[in-house]
């Protein structure tokens, strides 16, 4: 996989910690940079970790399921994509408020596992697609996570919930679409 390649599943993933950091701005009465640090700290640090762990442990079993490894790459990115669609599309146009503005160290665990649940995902569907430099991988992830989450908090408190919605959107046509970009390799379509 390109360097090209991991950059977008590097957007994707991080859409949901993204509209998560949008909501976390619209809590705050005006735009701190303590604030989007530490969105970006502990989404990009989550988001980094899940896809290494799910690598390794996809490694485990890769050789078992060689002949059909591809198949199961593209299922789970296209699965986390559409689920990501499907969530977006069923919260209508309003913002959560849940942990709105709370930055204490059990919110931000909990809602950095519950944005990186995919990561790890990810991470397996990396090992069965091959020829991926997995450091490379969860640095590129880590770092746009960490930007992009950092940027969500600014983003939340100047615009609003109004890009919430679309960058759920957003990420999961990219999933999916990477998913069939494996799927296409590995038949020898793409090139």
């Amino acid at each position: 996989m390109g360097i090209g390649a991991l950059f977008f599943l590097a957007v994707g993933l991080s859409m949901d910690a993204f509209a998560v950091s949008v909501c976390k701005g619209l809590g705050m009465t005006k735009s701190s940079v303590k604030g989007g640090l530490l969105c970006g700290l502990w989404f990009g640090g989550f988001q980094a970790l899940m896809p290494l762990i799910g690598f390794f442990l996809g490694s485990l079993f890769a050789g078992a399921i060689e002949a059909f490894d591809h198949w199961v790459a593209f299922a789970l990115l296209v699965l986390i994509g559409v689920n990501m669609l499907k969530e977006a599309l069923e919260k209508g146009d309003s913002c959560s408020t849940e942990g709105r503005g709370d930055f204490s160290v059990k919110t931000m665990f909990v809602m950095a596992v519950a944005t990186s649940i995919d990561a790890l995902a990810v991470g397996i569907s990396l090992a069965m697609a091959g020829n991926v430099n997995i450091f490379q991988a969860v640095g590129l992830i880590g770092i746009v996570t960490f930007v992009l989450s950092a940027a969500g908090v600014k983003v939340g408190s100047v615009f609003g919930c109004r890009y919430e919605k679309k960058a759920q959107i957003a990420g999961g046509v990219i999933l999916i679409l990477l998913g069939v970009r494996i799927l296409l390799e590995h038949m020898g379509i793409l090139g």
